[in-house]
């Protein structure tokens, strides 16, 4: 019951950052600089120690995060440039935009956020204390999902009412995820390649669409520094969440 209880409180958290989003689209070149270095810091910070953490204490081979990581990019990056016809460098790159993108990226992030709920869950099944503390840690970085959500959704032109839909979408996600865990478990080995995958297409997003379409108009040292201020946020959760 307790876990339900936390994955109801990243609903709320998903919502507002993603509701935040939203009601500063017309400053979108800032959030988006600010979603690259919180996507980045995901990625490095939560998801590939993560990894390794399980790869450690299993002793599994490390070519089974790597390897997908290497998929999940290139993987994003073929559907990119041919399905989606999107052309990162066009010269008039910022006014040429592909709803379908922002769609699968928005979907991606609403899986993770999904698994998010499987880990408040699986949690609360080792005892209250681990539930407690990856459900902290969930809330504190659903706040930049949701933003994340929205801001791949607005920057292909997808409606708003489009993008609220996926907002809600990725806001259930986590307590639909923490539900799952009292019908199945996640081997850890699928977990693994799971997380590399996502860690791929995450990595993809962040610095070969988020960063250069950022840039594309409004390039400045503001933009870098926000990045920057992205990273540290999601380093200063981990560590103290």
């Amino acid at each position: 019951m307790e876990a339900v209880l936390f994955s109801l409180l990243t609903f709320i958290s998903t919502s507002l950052g993603g509701l935040f989003g939203i009601k500063n689209k017309d400053k979108l070149h800032y959030i988006m600089s600010f979603t690259a270095g919180v996507l980045l810091g995901v990625s490095f910070f939560d998801i590939i120690p993560e990894a390794f953490r399980i790869i450690s204490e299993n002793r599994f081979d490390v070519n089974l995060l790597t390897i997908p990581l290497i998929f999940g990019f290139l993987i994003f990056h073929t559907l990119e440039k041919t399905i989606l016809i999107h052309h990162s460098h066009e010269v008039e790159y910022a006014d040429h935009k592909h709803p379908h993108i922002g769609l699968t990226g928005a979907l991606g992030l609403a899986f993770h956020s999904f698994l998010d709920g499987v880990g408040i869950g699986l949690g609360f099944h080792v005892n209250n204390h681990i539930g407690i503390l990856v459900a902290i840690a969930v809330i504190s970085h659903d706040f930049s999902d949701g933003l994340n959500t929205v801001t791949l959704m607005l920057t292909h032109k997808n409606s708003t009412k489009k993008t609220i839909y996926l907002l809600l979408l990725d806001a259930s996600a986590p307590i639909l995820g923490t539900l799952s865990t009292f019908l199945f478990s996640v081997p850890e080995k699928m977990l693994v390649i799971y997380l590399g995958f996502f860690t791929g297409f995450l990595l993809y997003i962040s610095a070969s669409d988020l960063l250069p379409e950022a840039h594309s108009k409004h390039s400045s040292y503001r933009l870098i520094i926000l990045t920057m201020i992205g990273l540290a946020f999601i380093f200063l959760v981990t560590r103290f969440a």
